[in-house]
């Protein structure tokens, strides 16, 4: 019988080489973890291709359509309509009925803030791989 010695390399330069923690600092951010519950879903919602750049569009534009949306993002009014319930269900975008149109927009200055942050993270490089690697 032949013994197959299998070597591993393990790059150990990002991950401590003992383990310990902190007690004191565990604690207290255990603590307040779930102050975090709810952006959990935040981000997800913002995680979808189409729902970011219906958000992106609304801090371009403070307010559209729904048929402006779809056109936007080159979908039928439907699933456009679909994406913004979406948005509104969150918290993140709200609505206004005029006659046979119904308008949208970000539903605070705190998601319009998060979205441009987000953009100009993206721009430095930051969250597309070209993050901070050494």
């Amino acid at each position: 019988m032949s013994q197959k010695n299998i070597n591993i390399n393990i790059n150990t330069h990002d991950t401590c080489e003992t383990f310990c923690f902190d007690e004191e600092k565990v604690n207290r951010v255990q603590k307040r973890i779930e102050e975090i519950s709810g952006v959990e879903l935040l981000f997800k919602a913002l995680s979808d291709s189409t729902r970011i750049k219906i958000a992106y569009a609304l801090t371009i534009e403070r307010e559209l359509c729904v048929c402006d949306v779809a056109n936007i993002i080159g979908s039928s009014t439907a699933t456009a309509s679909h994406h913004l319930r979406l948005l509104r269900d969150l918290g993140l975008a709200k609505h206004r009925k005029e006659g046979k149109l119904v308008f949208y927009s970000l539903s605070d200055d705190h998601v319009h803030q998060l979205v441009s942050i987000a953009l100009i993270h993206s721009k430095e490089g930051v969250g597309n791989g070209e993050g901070n690697r050494k």
